[in-house]
């Protein structure tokens, strides 16, 4: 298990106790870098101390350059910023995971992530499976429309129908939640197999779009649901039951 020395939830500075638990080789130390919320190894990059520093202070990835021999911001030109949520030190002291929340593309070539090809029984590089270009399999697709949705709300675009909603407010956002519950009820009462999947996706980007309102990641809604995985369902009626009354 690795030790959590920073949670980057506001800029730290770099103390004596960071440094005395991180073994810097040569002057550098390797950092992987992951996604905090589908936990895809997205890249691997070198950090000197002054990177390192210069990383907890602003809460965004810097990293030193072996090739330029310099500091370099990730995300500076491209706007592809990794927003640092938590830094562990491995049990040798001498490597860095850093989970991050990556805006666009991690890797350089515009791919998700820096780990897209794969090495064949022959020694050879090629691509891993069309999935890995669209990121579906390390960010599933409920978790990815509600970061874009958090977006949206943090930073309205022009015709954009989510930052539209946010802007009507919770009232213009339940009355869809609504209209797009009833239309599943007609739905499902015909039978009507694509309709029902067309309405329940309309459903779910509704209520994605309810919880960015509140500021609630859909990631706490899958914990929730987690927590009461191999529980009854009468149970855990019965259990908020009794909670209300209490």
């Amino acid at each position: 298990m690795p030790n959590l020395i920073l949670i980057g939830e506001m800029p730290l500075k770099m103390t004596d106790f960071t440094r005395s638990n991180i073994s810097f080789k040569n002057g550098l130390i390797p950092a992987i870098i992951q996604d905090t919320h589908s936990k895809a190894v997205l890249m691997l990059a070198y950090m000197n101390e002054a990177s390192l520093t210069r990383s907890i202070e602003t809460g965004e990835t810097h990293f030193w350059s072996r090739s330029r021999n310099c500091l370099w911001h990730k995300g500076e030109t491209s706007g592809h910023i990794q927003k640092i949520k938590h830094i562990f030190v491995d049990c040798d002291e001498d490597t860095l995971l850093i989970e991050v929340e990556q805006t666009g593309a991690a890797c350089h070539t515009g791919k998700k992530n820096c780990f897209y090809r794969e090495m064949d029984t022959k020694d050879k590089l090629k691509d891993r499976r069309a999935e890995t270009e669209t990121g579906t399999d390390f960010q599933p697709i409920l978790k990815s429309l509600s970061k874009t949705i958090m977006q949206r709300k943090q930073v309205p675009a022009n015709k954009s129908y989510t930052s539209l909603l946010m802007q009507g407010g919770i009232d213009r956002i339940l009355k869809k939640v609504a209209e797009e519950s009833g239309e599943l009820l007609i739905a499902a009462k015909n039978g009507d197999a694509q309709e029902i999947i067309r309405e329940s996706a309309d459903l779910l980007y509704h209520l994605l779009v309810t919880l960015g309102y509140y500021d609630i990641p859909f990631d706490a809604v899958e914990a929730e649901l987690q927590g009461r995985a191999g529980r009854s369902g009468l149970v855990e009626k019965a259990a908020r039951t009794e909670n209300r009354g209490a």
